[in-house]
């Protein structure tokens, strides 16, 4: 028997979810004690569900299946079509999980059948939490060449059908690091292609495409991404929307609340996406330093060739760049402090953050001189006078003013409530904590309020007395600026000796 749809104005973000009437007439709540999840199909196309059993017959009656928002999207149907709604069979995965669990080295084969039940959404929450937790426990470079290859190969694949395509990333973990907005536009603006494709930030303050949110819309599909390709030479998009290694994103939903990053899974999670884009060339800026993701810099070095040998057994030309993750960059933490930071840069304003700057033309020069015409040795020179001339500044806007107006709103400015967090002794500033900045910058709000964050107005090696100010906190919300002006009261991540 079958039911009709029935969209329920729920958003349950990422997990599709079904409600049935206790009273269903097509399938008797009892028989899915036990079952995990169940298939929904119509049209040709199927997606899996959980299940929620419904005692209010205003949401759902006896012969309809009431689908959360995800669920509808995907399905793809019209309200009232007619579904049909079996219990799912076993993930063919789960036992690639208990194996990892067990500490098992996981073969090709397996991985493709975990990859595909994520791909499905065949998986809880509950057993993504436990694979990435069983992975971070061990996990070898076989698998992580296998995961990427899985991940790539699990949705879109692009091609720009040019011998050179030019991306560059960061592994994150450095407050304000927003060098991506000023080295894409500067390769572009060289003329080299350079689709950027970026996820959500994961455990920091603001992603690249947060960051581009607050001057453009980000979430394009891939036509609409092409179109922008072709115009402009260049994108700053969110990833995702394109459904490029949709898996990544599956496993970030999880990740950011553990605030889980492992080398493993961060190198998977990057190339996959860089695979997927059709990038052929990548230059990979890798932060080390106290407060960064990687601390040591022996840990540093087996993450940069674990990057290279995935990279070069997937095709792709991996220059990892090692730079200094000791400090934040530029002063702004958050997504409008750390836009206005960019802005500054590409119209040469006098009081732009130079380390911001020297960083991007740093990167911008590497990927300049995968040009063959571009001598070597030239490419820093080159990006700086594609800065100074404003021709970087009117590609960014030009790539903008393609992908349309944020859903933000035009003018983002910082968030209006304001705390200064002052110096408790006359010294010098020895030292600045990226983590503990990146946490206080999330719990005023950051990204999700993206004026929310830190203004940063002193840098290690700064003179300062008792009582000026080090850092400026933003918020918009009262509940997460009280919690975020608490915690900087407990430390403040600045060390004055």
């Amino acid at each position: 028997m079958l039911l009709t749809v029935r969209p329920l104005a729920i958003d349950t973000f990422r997990e599709n979810l079904v409600l049935l009437s206790r009273d269903c007439r097509a399938l008797r709540p009892e028989r899915l004690a036990g079952v995990r999840k169940v298939e929904v199909s119509a049209g040709g196309r199927t997606v899996m569900a959980g299940v929620v059993i419904c005692d209010d017959p205003a949401l759902v009656g006896p012969d309809e299946a009431g689908l959360t928002e995800p669920a509808f999207r995907r399905l793809g149907v019209p309200a009232g079509a007619a579904v049909r709604i079996t219990p799912a069979p076993p993930p063919k995965g789960a036992p690639a999980l208990r194996a990892k669990i067990a500490g098992e080295t996981l073969t090709a084969a397996q991985i493709n059948d975990v990859v595909h039940d994520l791909a499905d959404h065949r998986w809880s929450d509950i057993e993504i939490s436990a694979f990435l937790v069983a992975c971070a426990s061990f996990m070898t470079a076989g698998e992580t060449l296998d995961l990427t290859r899985a991940m790539a190969g699990a949705g879109r694949r692009l091609s720009w059908n040019r011998p050179l395509v030019a991306d560059k990333h960061c592994i994150g973990g450095v407050p304000g690091n927003r060098t991506s907005l000023i080295v894409a536009p500067v390769v572009a603006a060289h003329g080299l292609l350079t689709p950027k494709t970026s996820s959500r930030a994961i455990t920091s303050p603001a992603g690249t495409a947060d960051a581009m949110e607050v001057l453009a819309r980000v979430d394009l599909d891939e036509d609409e991404m092409r179109e922008v390709v072709e115009r402009c030479g260049g994108c700053i998009v969110w990833g995702g929307r394109v459904n490029l290694s949709p898996v990544d994103d599956v496993l970030i939903s999880v990740e950011r609340p553990l605030a889980l990053d492992t080398p493993e899974q961060m190198v998977a999670s990057i190339l996959s996406k860089k695979l997927a884009a059709g990038s052929t060339h990548l230059v990979l800026d890798l932060p080390v330093g106290p407060g960064a993701k990687m601390r040591d810099p022996d840990a540093a070095l087996r993450l940069r060739k674990l990057f290279e040998f995935v990279g070069d057994r997937v095709g792709l030309k991996v220059d990892v760049v090692q730079t200094d993750g000791s400090h934040p960059v530029g002063r702004g933490v958050g997504p409008v402090l750390e836009v206005r930071d960019v802005m500054a840069v590409l119209r040469g304003h006098p009081d732009a953050p130079a380390d911001l700057a020297e960083k991007a033309v740093r990167l911008a020069g590497r990927l300049i001189e995968l040009d063959p015409d571009c001598p070597g040795g030239a490419g820093e020179a080159r990006a700086r006078e594609l800065i100074a001339s404003g021709a970087a500044l009117r590609k960014l806007e030009a790539i903008a003013e393609a992908q349309g107006p944020s859903p933000l709103g035009a003018g983002r400015q910082p968030g209006n409530r304001v705390h200064e967090v002052a110096a408790e002794r006359d010294g010098t500033v020895t030292g600045v904590d990226c983590l503990r900045i990146a946490r206080i910058a999330r719990l005023a709000g950051a990204p999700t309020d993206p004026g929310a964050g830190l203004d940063l107005l002193r840098r290690r090696g700064d003179r300062v007395r008792k009582g000026e100010p080090l850092y400026r906190l933003h918020g918009e919300d009262a509940a997460d600026f009280a919690l975020a002006r608490e915690a900087t009261g407990e430390d403040s991540g600045f060390s004055v000796s």
